[in-house]
């Protein structure tokens, strides 16, 4: 009997299980960047403010100087920022800022409110500013909705990556951003109130990129505990012996041996998968726009909250700021603290 309980289209965005909320894959091919980091190129035909058509390749979101996601709130879960390829812009309600760029994650718990801003500078004048990332919404119990806000920054240079070498000589990296796996002995710290943080929700976010026709064994998790394979490049794999296309995501039981096993096509490139696993948490989620909590009447006092307060206000002179280009990779918190990371 298959490991594989279902596999179906990935949609937009895509589709998770308790405890996530959802995934998004941004991937654009963004032009040379302009004196103001935007595109240099024409917006004419775009839906400024509304710019999701991927009109040659790329897209302004609700930006429309730089391209990115002006001040926005959010309450009552987290979100999980990884920074494949491009520069990301942070600034926020609380006064915290921080740039981060390839192979960074920023793990931001919005808890009772936060008002933050996401920009994708262009700072190259010269060449393409290609951008990849995902945005993983990961749900928080009732218990912690209300917490306050707070971010933890992953720099690349501490986020775990393995390399595995199959019977057959073909490898598989695995880049650990959450949960552990045989390998690594220190797995990067969520913040405090995630459900990430209890080690019984087995909470696991494994970016993959497999070697043509390479085995990766997935380590086995407890009864109970939710897995999702999500191939989203490449020509496909094999799921505990399933066949999963590109573009398709197998939810997988997480108690059982079940190995992943690349297409191997003539000509196949690298294959590549996002898994994320946890615990459910179980509980009611009532969800309007950017507000998740756990029934519709505190999705009312959101609102209401929002509008009285706006999360603390907005402390920044536009809704779209972004750094100095000479700003490199930082993050200052808060309270003050300030990391530096450079280029």
């Amino acid at each position: 009997m298959s490991a594989v309980l279902s596999v179906r289209p990935l949609g937009f965005p895509w589709a998770t299980v308790d405890p996530f909320l959802f995934c998004v894959h941004h991937k654009d091919a963004y032009p040379r960047g302009n004196a103001t980091c935007g595109p240099e190129a024409s917006l004419l035909g775009r839906r400024i403010g509304m710019d999701f058509d991927n009109i040659d390749g790329w897209n302004m979101y609700h930006g429309d100087v730089v391209p990115g996601f002006p001040q926005h709130p959010h309450r009552g879960f987290e979100t999980v920022t990884i920074a494949r390829r491009g520069v990301i812009d942070h600034s926020d309600s609380l006064g915290a800022t921080a740039r981060f760029s390839t192979g960074d994650v920023q793990w931001m718990t919005a808890g009772k409110g936060i008002v933050h801003c996401e920009m994708f500078p262009l700072l190259n004048t010269d060449q393409e500013n290609p951008a990849e990332l995902f945005q993983i919404w990961m749900n928080l119990p009732k218990k912690h909705k209300m917490v306050d806000p707070h971010f933890t920054m992953l720099w690349a240079e501490t986020i775990p990556v393995i390399r595995i070498v199959d019977d057959a000589g073909k490898a598989t990296t695995v880049t650990v951003v959450a949960g552990p796996i045989d390998g690594v002995t220190v797995v990067p710290q969520p913040p405090p109130h995630s459900w990430a943080a209890d080690p019984t929700a087995e909470v696991a976010i494994w970016s993959i990129v497999m070697e043509p026709g390479a085995r990766f064994a997935m380590p086995r998790a407890s009864r109970g505990v939710e897995r999702s394979v999500y191939v989203f490049a490449g020509k496909g794999a094999a799921v505990d012996g399933t066949a999963v296309a590109t573009g398709n995501v197998a939810r997988v039981r997480a108690d059982v041996d079940a190995a992943i096993v690349a297409g191997a096509d003539a000509g196949a490139a690298t294959t590549e998968i996002l898994v994320l696993q946890g615990r459910p948490i179980g509980e009611p989620v009532a969800q309007y726009g950017p507000f998740v909590m756990n029934t519709q009447a505190e999705i009312e006092t959101a609102f209401a909250d929002y509008r009285r307060t706006k999360f603390g206000g907005w402390p920044w002179p536009s809704d779209d700021p972004i750094h100095p280009k000479e700003a490199g990779r930082f993050a200052r918190h808060a309270d003050g603290r300030v990391e530096k990371r450079g280029a």
